[in-house]
């Protein structure tokens, strides 16, 4: 606590260049979100027979396409927390924006070239490279935002992902109407690459290796976040992250929200359209609703847990638990609502969706934050083990799902699958609650890893 008290002592009136960077990370996570989805609309009018190019592609060649991101996305989460912290979050940041926006530019160009066997390939390569999106992220997040700020600053960064699905959703339709699903590709490909340039020249790893900062400003961040003194590589300690049941806490957490969020994402359009006779999949603009509801909610979210944090309202740990509770419980209650919905009721249904995404904003300032809080010298490892597990489920939760529902119209079918995902909102949160903590981990010091270093050398002596 005598950081924080520190810390607030030192703070710098006004904007400073961890705000600058803030922008960047949010404009970064807006793109690489906006480029993660592109294709789920675009599809939609690139297989339209009454566009002059257009693909005669199968529904199951469409669903591969759909999904092939996610296969190279799992592939290197683990890896990519490893060479966050190698080379820093910059690097690996500016690597996934600008591959991704290069692919995008020329995906209609080898769409047409090579087929959905191309676009497939290139939807693979995206995801290979924004593996690296949350990883270097995390550790950027542990290196630039101070504690008392980390509430809101975070929230504004990992928010931009959801604003970048809603806009995405909006303007792909009125992009593609106006001048061809090709649209959608140049202007996300374009616009990475603008955030690529600044980036390049104004973004950097952490206050040490900025040339903008003020002395002042870089010496708040640092005594905030305890890390006073030449910053150096610390051996991860990988036996320690595994025997430690917070950390597995958080990634449980994790698996939950990601469990209850890709089965609204994936199965809803399907939902709306068999059961309550409308396709929000044919709809940008209500499809949207839901993510801008969690774009909104994040910020008082955001501040909210930092002024519960200055005030001691809570300890830490309580205030993360209570974020991740509002962000995980609220829509298991909303999903079971969700279900007895009668046929047809529209309003309430999109109201149900819309409260059931937007409190799941919960989770920025609850799992994700505990999983810096844990370790900050080792959040883009214990994020990428994190990731790696919780996309796992990402792709197992639709099958699921699939496997329950025969009858796509039979609403007590569906009831089955809304029900598991509120069963696996409540279990995996209720887990967290007993058994996360925010409390700083021995392991992530200096100290103990020169002093294992240390044995390990009497040992071999």
């Amino acid at each position: 606590m005598v950081a924080i008290v520190d810390s607030i002592n030192l703070r710098p009136k006004g904007l400073g260049v961890r705000h600058v960077q803030t922008l960047l990370l949010f404009m970064a996570m807006f793109l690489a979100y906006s480029m993660r989805v592109n294709i789920s609309m675009a599809i939609v009018d690139m297989t339209n027979k009454k566009n002059d190019t257009y693909f005669d592609w199968s529904y199951s060649i469409q669903s591969m396409i759909l999904s092939s991101f996610f296969w190279g996305y799992v592939v290197l989460q683990i890896p990519g927390g490893i060479l966050a912290r190698r080379f820093g979050g910059k690097v690996l940041i500016t690597i996934s924006v600008s591959v991704n926006s290069l692919i995008s530019l020329l995906m209609p160009i080898l769409a047409q070239a090579g087929g959905w066997q191309m676009v497939l390939v290139c939807r693979t390569l995206q995801g290979l490279t924004q593996a690296f999106v949350f990883p270097s992220m995390h550790h950027l997040v542990s290196q630039w935002v101070p504690l008392e700020e980390k509430g809101t600053l975070t929230t504004i960064i990992y928010a931009g992902a959801q604003l970048g699905i809603a806009l995405q959703l909006i303007a792909a339709g009125f992009l593609a109407e106006a001048w061809g699903w090709q649209a959608i590709f140049y202007t996300d490909g374009a616009l990475g690459l603008i955030w690529t340039i600044v980036y390049l020249f104004i973004g950097a790893s952490g206050p040490e290796d900025s040339k903008c900062i003020s002395a002042e400003e870089s010496l708040y961040i640092r005594t905030s976040l305890g890390r006073v003194g030449e910053p150096k590589m610390l051996k991860t300690p990988w036996s320690k992250i595994l025997l430690c049941l917070p950390f597995w806490a958080a990634v449980v957490g994790h698996c939950g929200q990601n469990w209850g969020f890709f089965t609204l994402m994936t199965e809803m359009p399907t939902y709306m359209a068999k059961v309550l006779g409308m396709d929000l999949k044919q709809n940008g603009e209500l499809s949207s609703l839901p993510y801008l509801a969690m774009y909104a909610l994040s910020f008082p979210m955001g501040i909210m847990t930092d002024v519960i944090v200055r005030r001691k309202w809570l300890s830490v740990s309580n205030t993360r638990k209570l974020s991740n509770t509002i962000g995980l419980w609220g829509p298991a209650v909303a999903l079971i609502g969700l279900s007895y919905i009668p046929e047809g009721n529209m309003t309430l249904a999109v109201l149900m969706l819309t409260v059931s995404v937007g409190v799941n904003a919960g989770q920025y300032t609850g799992y994700m934050l505990v999983l810096n809080d844990l370790a900050p010298n080792f959040s883009a490892n214990l994020m990428g083990v994190s990731n790696f597990f919780a996309n796992i489920i990402s792709i197992i939760a639709p099958l699921v799902c699939g496997g329950i529902i025969q009858d796509e119209s039979d609403p007590g079918e569906w009831r089955k699958v809304f029900f598991l995902a509120s069963a696996v909102y409540f279990f995996t949160n209720l887990f967290f609650i007993l058994f996360a903590t925010s409390e700083r981990q021995s392991w992530n010091e200096e100290e103990d890893n020169d002093i294992e270093t240390k044995e390990q050398e009497i040992k071999e002596k």
